[in-house]
This record gives structure tokens, sequence and C-alpha cells, in this order.
């Protein structure tokens, strides 16, 4: 798993990172270590709220591909993050109604990188992540993504709800997946919109869902209960799409 996102080891390395702008989504550090670069490495990493760990020696000697990791390894994310601003300036470029996919606990790469794909081609404006216990932009979730990472703008958040919550000032209403809600059909899912998905094991969290306008379920005739979280994605985006009559 590891190396499919850019690993960046030893000291030097991952100072040179931060400072050159990179965007690094997690740090491993040798627990204990306090020395001069270490607490330069972590200071850098607080300031860009990138997760910090700190791992057990055996722990990094197993990340490790050099075997010189001096103490510290990063994970780089292999694609630049958006701004949430970057999506609402593509919705008033093509005179649309926003329309943003957010994900919550979506933590296998191949569901992301399908998500982004189908958020490109229903014309959403940008996909929401979580920084912790999800999956970040990695080379697998690229290349899952065929190309649409290219033009569908990511943005990673501290807090999903609070975010949601910012969103709704912005005239957005929101709507979740969940089994327990009215039939799609019968929804009203046209002008601002954010799609929530969660991931199948435990759909979409407590508090999140506490904050959505509508709770939309996909009506199925199946002898299983759910739906791979990329497929209900897609499936409530084409309603959406239904819906707005954008299609030509």
């Amino acid at each position: 798993m590891h190396s499919e996102e850019l690993t960046i080891e030893g000291r030097n390395a991952v100072i040179e990172a931060f400072r050159s702008g990179k965007t690094i989504d997690k740090i491993f550090v040798l627990d204990g270590c306090q020395d001069g670069p270490i607490r330069t490495i972590t200071r850098e990493a607080r300031k860009q709220d990138t997760i910090i760990q700190y791992v057990k020696k055996e722990r990094l000697d197993q990340i490790s591909q050099t075997g010189k990791h001096q103490g510290v390894i990063a994970h780089a994310a292999a694609y630049e993050y958006a701004d949430i601003e970057d999506m609402f300036t593509l919705a008033e470029k093509k005179g649309e109604a926003p329309f943003i996919v957010l994900l919550d606990n979506i933590e296998d790469p191949h569901n992301l990188g399908a998500i982004i794909r189908t958020a490109n081609q229903a014309g959403a404006h940008g996909v929401i992540i979580p920084k912790r216990h999800a999956v970040g932009l990695t080379a697998t979730v690229a290349k899952t993504s065929a190309g649409a990472l290219n033009y569908t703008p990511v943005a990673k958040v501290t807090n999903l709800s609070h975010t949601i919550e910012q969103l709704k000032e912005r005239g957005m209403w929101f709507v979740c997946a969940d089994m327990d809600g009215e039939v799609m059909y019968n929804l009203d899912l046209k002008g601002p919109i954010g799609v929530v998905i969660g991931n199948e094991g435990e759909g979409v969290g407590r508090l999140v869902k506490e904050k959505c306008d509508f709770v939309a379920k996909i009506p199925m005739k199946g002898d299983i209960d759910s739906l791979n979280a990329s497929v209900a994605m897609g499936i409530l985006s084409f309603e959406i799409v239904r819906q707005r009559g954008e299609w030509k």
C-alpha cells in the first residue's frame, strides 16, 4: 500500500518536502525521538495540519523502502488538493447550481477513484474528503479515476459536519444515501446540492447524517442490503442529473 503514495524518507528529505510546499498527508515519527530535526519536522507538520503518527522502530523499518529513514517517513499526496472555493468557481463558470460530493470514511482507494470518475461524468463540481479515517489522493486513486482527477477538484477538510454547516450558509443543502430514508425518486433534488456518501460497513456517521436535510433511499430488489459506495454515489448522482434536466 505504501509505495503507491509518494514515500519520503530521512530527516532532510522530509524537511525539504514540507518547505517546498508539497502536500504531506501523514508522517510517521520514531516514538520518543525529540532532537532538533525531528522537532522541526513535527512543527512543520502541525502548521500544515498533517497527521502525525508516533510509532516504534520496527514499524518504521517495515514501512521503509530505503532502510535509511532516520526516524521519520512522510506520505505525500500523489496529487495536489483543491480548495472548496475552486468548486464554486467551476459551478459559476458553467452557469450551474453547485453540486458537490462529500465522502465520509471511504477507505478503499479503488472506491475513491471510481467516485471521482463518476463525479466527473455526472457533472459534479468537486469532491470533499475528510483528513482522518479516509484514503487520500494516492497513485491508485489517480489511476482508478481514469484521468478525472485532472478535471474534478478534490478538497480535504478536518471536519465534515463543520464543512456542511459552512456550505449551508452559502445556500447549499444536503442529501445522504441511507437505507432508512425516503425513496430518492420522491425527493426534490434540484438546486445547490451536496451528496453525502458513507462507507459500506457503517454508512454515514451519525453527526454528519444529522446535518443532512434529506436521507435518500435507493430502491433495491436484490437479496443483499447494501450497494458498493461508489455505485450508490453514481445512482444518486445521476438521479440529480435527471432532475436537473441538464443532459444534452
